[in-house]
């Protein structure tokens, strides 16, 4: 089996080059011992990889989606053992036999050339808690701080914050290994620190990050670009050059309006790195059924100067950062069922997070939104095309 056509939502046809990816996962270096080669690595990553794009995401789910179909896969892939692989080898294939690391780059390699892309300008950069590595007893788990393309669906790379640390730790180490030349990185109040400004500009990037409480003094001097301007009877101080753009967005009984006001720091009144502008977002949200609403202020700061970053333009990177939680981590925790899988091993955690972005990525490539449905379209193109083989 060297391809699997698939429709998509649109009604296209798409093709996964199965072939190829047995080719890349044939290059990773194979950590086991001569003794527990029984199945080729590459065979085994495929078919995990097939079992969860068809919607199977704990070892057992996987290791009976293979059992069941193993007939048909050992024909397709020209595997002539008589027993399918069980759980356990399984389990020791994510754990023991790859570095994610290494997997990471292959996967990512994989989507890049069979589909291009990976050259949005924002990345998006946040931290997640896989909740089944938590042991009983323990407040800690594998925690992995990841850099994502809201536009592709793309995880560029993960880095694993270690315990008793912070993603403060992991997120120069993160950066470095990115090429940040015209991107934009884009990450909530806990990154907003110097010395992240000065990597991100010093690797040729620009960053946009939201300011909070935690850094006070920051936020005030933001706050008073925004002030309205004091007025007295025979005098007025003039109002700040500012622009405007306004989103308007309905869906699930709610409408909200989105408004980004931008103003340049034109005399270096901010003492931070490359600052060039500061941003108000105000957001307002009316529920359709109950009539209230909730109106919310926030602030952000850029080294986007306005020439490359006008108002409209901020308006969209803002909304966009913050679909590394819709469309990664939440996919992650709920469709992909990543917080109910209970891991141990953090190396078998790591590579499960490799393989979850893998698929979020390769799906939104084939043109698919919806996760879910594009698991049972896959589950009956991969059957019946593997019937094809009895």
């Amino acid at each position: 089996m060297d391809h699997i056509t698939i429709c998509n939502e649109r009604s296209e046809e798409m093709v996964v080059d199965i072939g190829e990816l047995r080719r890349r996962f044939s290059q990773l270096h194979d950590r086991r011992g001569k003794q527990g080669k029984i199945y080729p690595l590459w065979y085994l990553l495929t078919a995990i990889c097939l079992a969860k794009l068809s919607g199977e995401q704990k070892p057992a789910g996987i290791t009976e989606w293979i059992r069941l179909r193993y007939r048909m896969l050992r024909e397709a892939m020209g595997m002539y053992r008589r027993a399918a692989p069980s759980l356990n080898t399984i389990r020791r294939t994510l754990a023991e036999s790859v570095l994610a690391e290494e997997l990471e780059v292959v996967c990512r390699q994989f989507l890049h050339e069979a589909y291009g892309g990976q050259q949005s300008a924002l990345v998006a950069i946040d931290g997640k808690t896989m909740r089944g590595t938590i042991a009983t007893g323990s407040t800690q788990g594998v925690h992995l701080l990841s850099a994502y393309l809201p536009e592709e669906g793309v995880t560029l790379a993960q880095e694993t914050v270690a315990n008793h640390e912070n993603e403060l730790v992991a997120a120069p180490k993160l950066l470095a290994r990115l090429d940040l030349r015209g991107r934009v990185v884009s990450g909530d109040a806990m990154f907003t620190q110097r010395n992240l400004s000065v990597q991100v500009t010093a690797q040729g990037g620009d960053y946009l990050w939201f300011v909070k409480e935690n850094q006070s003094t920051l936020l005030a001097d933001i706050q008073r670009f925004f002030e309205v301007p004091e007025t007295r009877p025979g005098w007025s101080r003039p109002p700040v050059p500012q622009s405007t753009a306004t989103h308007w967005h309905k869906a699930h009984g709610r409408l909200e309006q989105r408004t980004v006001t931008a103003i340049v720091d034109e005399t270096g009144y901010l003492d931070w790195p490359a600052a060039a502008q500061v941003i108000q977002i105000e957001r307002r949200t009316q529920f359709l059924r109950t009539g209230g609403a909730r109106n919310e202020t926030s602030y952000a700061i850029t080294s986007l100067p306005p020439e490359r970053a006008s108002s409209q333009r901020l308006l969209e990177l803002t909304r966009r950062h913050w679909g590394i939680e819709n469309g990664l981590h939440y996919r992650r925790d709920t469709t992909l069922q990543e917080d109910q899988t209970r891991i141990s091993h953090p190396q078998q955690a790591q590579v499960m997070a490799v393989l979850n972005n893998f698929v979020i990525g390769l799906v939104r490539k084939l043109g698919f939104h919806n996760l879910a449905s594009a698991h049972r379209r896959f589950d009956a193109a991969i059957g019946f095309q593997l019937g094809n083989y009895l």
